[in-house]
């Protein structure tokens, strides 16, 4: 049995934490600023050190190691330090999407137990009812506001293979799952990413896509900090802030999924601002349709493009396609980074030739440990030694992939996954709906929009039944369109064909 967090028999010093990582840069460069955001600004020995006092705080609340803890915030240092101060604590950190409500709060925050819920105070009258909340900011007995007040933790570090955040991602049913992840796993992963992405201290990033989500936090703010760069994190991915950041000089590398590029591409100011000080642009979460890669590589000629490509389950980042590979191949994502092995196999198992389509399967320290709590969705994922990915692929004579489709019906709706079935037993309570499938279609907004093909019994109009599922699901699951039908096709033994929807509307 492997040594607990403070085991007596723990060998003592490998550091292989993920606050380790920000404690090795507070002491090589303290007095460096590691973070900005609104009107505070944190050096990174600064920073350490507030870590340090909100694990003591977290740890005063009556927590233990293993416990796990909800956070349900929008960015803010607050927020960072939060999760910094569980991994220093031994508590495992469970994101949640602060666009949750009803159900699908209730649902992480339940299944993984958490003991505490460390909330924005605008946010936890959405929380369910018997919750027990501790304030993350802007509140006198909040998190931030304790922290000088409160002794520095001290006590022993965590262990590489203990557990340190569940992140949920949701599959074709309706309910999520937690991937297990180590300390262990996910130090692997920033190392993964520095090197693929040629993180520097140099760089300049801002970070404004949300902190829940793993490719913010795990890909660009965590492994930002480990190599002692200068971090601004804005509340929000705010068009008018961004690129005054860029003009101003005082950012140089920016993530977005392409529904936020492609929102910057359609501004009026986007062909005139002096937007030259852009070094690198990293895009992920959802395919990036290549017309507007071509059209923002046009207006930036010497931006550098990645293209960053995974799923949560590895950390989540898994290949990477760099800005020199773009130039013959700006559809693929690229090729598995340092610390991930990838195959395209089909249904049995055994590697499909070369520009066959197959699913992706991956062998990675990076993985996670499983799901939470759920040991048949483990055992299915992680058959035959390979963690099966539930995308499609094809894989070119150079090792280079290009996703093609996923086995799975899950919509990538602006870079949120959004489950089909979900959606679609939401409309079934409709009684104006007899058949309904669900799908993403092409959206020059969304990338993909959350589309019900219903054949309808009786009359019922499109508005009506968008406001039906509003009514049950958050916001961003519900349908943006519904189109109607007189029949869904179906194959032999009677299931959907989803595909040939897809085929048929998506031309459309």
């Amino acid at each position: 049995m492997t040594p607990g967090h403070g085991s007596s028999t723990a060998t003592p010093g490998h550091g292989s934490t993920v606050d380790g990582v920000l404690r090795r840069s507070a002491r090589r460069t303290p007095a460096r600023v590691a973070v900005e955001h609104r009107d505070r600004t944190w050096t990174y020995e600064a920073l350490d050190d507030a870590v340090s006092r909100a694990a003591a705080v977290l740890l005063a609340e009556g927590l233990t190691p293993g416990d796990r803890v909800a956070a349900y915030g929008h960015n803010s240092d607050a927020y960072l330090i939060a999760f910094l101060a569980c991994a220093r604590a031994g508590l495992v950190h469970v994101p949640v999407n602060q666009n949750l409500t009803g159900d699908d709060l209730a649902y992480p925050i339940g299944q993984s137990g958490s003991a505490v819920v460390l909330a924005d105070p605008d946010l936890a009258h959405r929380l369910p009812s018997g919750a027990r909340v501790l304030p993350l900011r802007d509140a006198e007995d909040s998190l931030l506001a304790r922290l000088a007040g409160t002794a520095p933790y001290d006590g022993p570090e965590a262990r590489g293979e203990e557990l340190v955040q569940l992140l949920y991602t949701s599959g074709t049913t309706a309910l999520p799952k937690g991937a297990m992840m180590t300390h262990r796993a996910l130090v692997h992963e920033y190392l993964s990413a520095i090197t693929a992405l040629d993180l520097s201290a140099g760089d300049r990033p801002v970070h404004a896509l949300p902190l829940y989500h793993s490719a913010q936090m795990h890909v660009f703010l965590l492994p930002y900090l480990a190599v002692g760069a200068t971090n601004i994190v804005l509340d929000a991915p705010d068009g008018d802030t961004l690129l005054d950041l860029i003009e101003q000089g005082r950012v140089d590398s920016l993530f977005a999924p392409p529904t936020v590029w492609i929102g910057l591409s359609h501004r009026p100011d986007f062909a005139t601002r002096d937007l030259g000080g852009l070094r690198k642009a990293y895009y992920g979460a959802s395919i990036m349709p290549v017309p507007v890669l071509e059209r923002l590589r046009e207006r930036l000629p010497e931006l550098a493009f990645y293209n960053c490509f995974g799923q949560s389950e590895i950390g989540p980042l898994a290949t990477v396609l760099g800005p020199d590979e773009h130039r013959d191949r700006p559809a693929s994502c690229g090729r598995p980074v340092l610390f991930v092995d990838a195959r395209v196999v089909d249904e049995k198992g055994d590697d499909v030739p070369d520009g066959t389509p197959g699913e992706i399967v991956y062998r990675s320290p990076q993985l996670c440990e499983g799901y939470w709590d759920k040991p048949e969705e483990t055992e299915q994922a992680f058959r035959d030694g390979w963690f099966h990915s539930g995308d499609l692929a094809v894989r070119d004579a150079d090792g280079y992939l290009t996703i093609v489709d996923r086995v799975k019906d899950v919509i990538n709706s602006g870079g949120v996954l959004v489950a089909s079935r979900q959606v679609e037993d939401v409309l079934y309570t409709h009684e104006a709906v007899a058949e309904v499938a669900v799908i993403g279609l092409p959206d020059e907004k969304w990338i993909e929009a959350v589309t019900a093909v219903v054949v309808p019994r009786g009359e019922v109009g499109e508005a009506e039944l968008i406001a039906h599922a509003r009514e049950h699901l958050t916001a961003f699951k519900a349908p943006k369109r519904i189109v109607f039908t007189d029949s869904l096709p179906r194959n032999a033994s009677g299931k959907i064909l989803k595909r040939e929807l897809r085929d048929r509307l998506g031309a459309g």
